[in-house]
Order: structure tokens, then sequence, then C-alpha cells
């Protein structure tokens, strides 16, 4: 009898550990994410990028690269369309929030980004961006506003994010604002070197560096822009890499190509083209960082579509050997469609499926323990 309680104790011991046993194992297996590189093209659908690898004659691009995918849903706490303060906020609060609103809940309850939590840990930070650092989604990663226009407030908030690394535009709401603040003395003062274009960078290779390179938006990539994007990257990346290894810790950086969203609303074709293309030469710096810098996450995903963008046969007689592809836009506003996201380097494999932005947030920040 004492044998068989013994036996039955046993067995049930063992249905116990097994479990936890599989668990750590599973725990254990899981890659060691240190740094976090978060593309965004900002209004960029599956179409978007299908339209780069048609264009580009199905050569190689840098997206072709990633390790994993996954669809991701976009609608906000107040619209099945969402516009990009709402879908920035998810993305980097792991939280819903409503149209318009920036970093707060629509009850007006203050949320906490992925990079303030990386601050807050001791980890690096940095944003570059195409559009004004002021603007909806990078904003979303530091300010707390119920209006996403209210850009002198959030510039006021930018002053004191303690983002570590920043590249964009937006003069206009630092130093030549309507209230006759200044403040670009307030950046100095808090340990800010600041600058006005990425040439000013090149002797930069460390510290806490705003590079505020046009009043607002920067350029079309259609028009004068060059390599900004792509060089930004990489000169954010350097910076980071030299704080990391002096305070000997990781870092997470939102890099977005902003003026996606702009051509979309355009309905414009050369210049969806465009930013794409420079979008994934962005794209291809920071697989690269992976490659080189072993513990780096690269996540490629958007906030929603813009234009409604299809890109259909231009005839319907596919017994040729080409029929021509046609733009077609559904809109000159956003879409209610899913996103793709994209996944390369450590921890990229954690990701696939359906799942909504907010928990691409929550896995994004589980994996750098946040």
């Amino acid at each position: 009898m004492k044998r068989s309680i013994l036996l039955v104790l046993l067995l049930v011991a063992a249905m116990i550990v097994a479990p936890t046993d599989a668990v750590a194992r599973k725990k254990k297996s899981q890659p060691e994410v240190k740094n976090v590189i978060m593309l965004i093209g900002d209004g960029m659908g599956v179409a978007h990028i299908s339209a780069l690898m048609l264009e580009e004659k199905y050569q190689p691009i840098n997206m072709d690269r990633a390790e994993a995918a996954a669809m991701i849903k976009t609608y906000s706490a107040n619209n099945r369309v969402t516009d990009s303060a709402a879908a920035g906020t998810a993305l980097a609060t792991g939280t819903k929030t409503g149209n318009h609103y920036l970093g707060v809940t629509i009850e007006g309850d203050t949320l906490t980004s992925i990079l303030t939590r990386a601050e807050q840990k001791g980890m690096q930070t940095a944003e570059v961006v195409t559009c004004y650092l002021t603007h909806a989604t990078p904003a979303a990663f530091y300010a707390h506003v119920p209006n996403r226009n209210q850009y002198e407030d959030i510039a006021v908030e930018f002053v004191t994010s303690g983002i570590d690394v920043a590249i964009g535009g937006g003069t206009r709401y630092f130093a030549k604002r309507n209230d006759g603040r200044n403040l670009i003395p307030e950046l100095e003062e808090n340990g800010y070197r600041v600058v006005y274009s990425l040439d000013e960078m090149q002797d930069i290779s460390e510290g806490r560096v705003v590079a505020l390179c046009a009043e607002k938006n920067l350029p079309m990539a259609t028009e004068d822009r060059g390599d900004y994007l792509p060089n930004a990257t990489a000169k954010a990346l350097e910076i980071l890499t030299a704080n990391c290894a002096k305070e000997k810790t990781g870092f997470f950086m939102m890099i977005e190509g902003s003026l996606i969203d702009v051509a979309g609303h355009n309905n414009n074709d050369a210049q969806i083209y465009a930013e794409m293309k420079d979008f994934d030469k962005a794209v291809g710096v920071a697989f690269d960082y992976a490659d080189k810098h072993e513990g780096t996450l690269v996540v490629v995903c958007a906030d929603h579509e813009t234009g409604g963008l299809s890109l259909p046969s231009k005839k319907t007689d596919f017994t040729l050997s080409e029929s021509g592809v046609e733009y077609r836009y559904g809109t000159t506003s956003h879409s209610g469609s899913m996103i793709g996201a994209l996944f390369y380097g450590a921890g990229a494999k954690e990701f696939s499926g359906i799942m909504d932005n907010t928990e691409l947030s929550r896995r994004i920040a589980e994996l750098l323990g946040l």
C-alpha cells in the first residue's frame, strides 16, 4: 500500500516538474535580444512592398532577406480605419487609443512607450525620420497629448524625453515657434549637441545629438534628398554603438520612412516607388548591422496603409508573356487593410501569424525585458 502511494506521488511530481522543465528549456532556447531596430514605413501596405518588387523586376531587395513575417491588424480604439497617431501609440505602448491621440488613452490616462521604458532601464534610444520629429509616429514614442497637431507642446516634451540620438526635420517647432520660445538652448542645457544637417554630424561619433535637417519634412525622395534615410540610419547606429559600449547596455531605435504616407495620399506612382526604394535601403543598413552585432532584432512594419493601392494587370489576356501592371488607388486617405511585418536577427522566429499592432509592441518589449 505504501509503495502504491509512493508511486502515485512520484507520478504527480513528475507531471508537475516536467512542464516546469519544458518552460525552462523554452526560455533558455529563446535568443537574447539586446538591441531592437524598428523600421516603420508610414502608410506602407503589402501592395507598396509588391510595387517595389515589381519595379525592381523581382531582383532581390533588402526586405527579401527577412527571416519571418506576420500580418498586423491596425484599427484604433474608436475607428476601424486608424490614423498615424493612434497606430503609432499602439506600436509604441502596446495599448489602443483613439485617432488623433498620442501617448494617452481616450480617457486621458498616460501611456508609457517601449522607448521610454528602455530609457528607464538605462538603454540608449534613437529616432530617425524623414518627417518632423514632432509628427505623429515619432511623437508617439515620447509625447502625451490629446491632439497630434499640438506640435509645439510635443516639442517641449521632446526636450526632456531622454532620447539620445534624433535625426529628422522640425526646426519650425523648436526654434521658430508661435510662442516665441527657443528650445535649442534648452536642448543644449540637457546635454545635446544640436546640428542642422547630416554633414554637420560627420565628426560626431558619440554622445547625445539632435539633427534638425529641415524646417518641417525632409524633401520627397523624388526631389533632392539623396540617400538621407540610409545614411542617417547608419550614422545613428554608429553613435548608439559607441554610447552602448561606454554604458555597457543595449538600445531601442525607431526609424520611419515617413513620406511613403505622403506619396500614398498623393496617389503618386513615382513618389511611392522612390520612397519605398529609399526605405528599403535603410532596411538593408539595419539588416547588415544585425549581421555584425549579435543580439540585434530588426522589425520592419507599418502603422497603416495609405491610398488603397492595388496592382491589377493592364490586360485580361493572360496568354500574353507580359500584360503590364497598373497602380490603382481606392482613396486619397488611409484604408483598413492589414499591413505586413518582417523580422530579422535575434528573436525573429518568435513572430508569425496574424496579430494586433498592440501585441506586436508587447512581444518586442518582452524580448527586450521591458
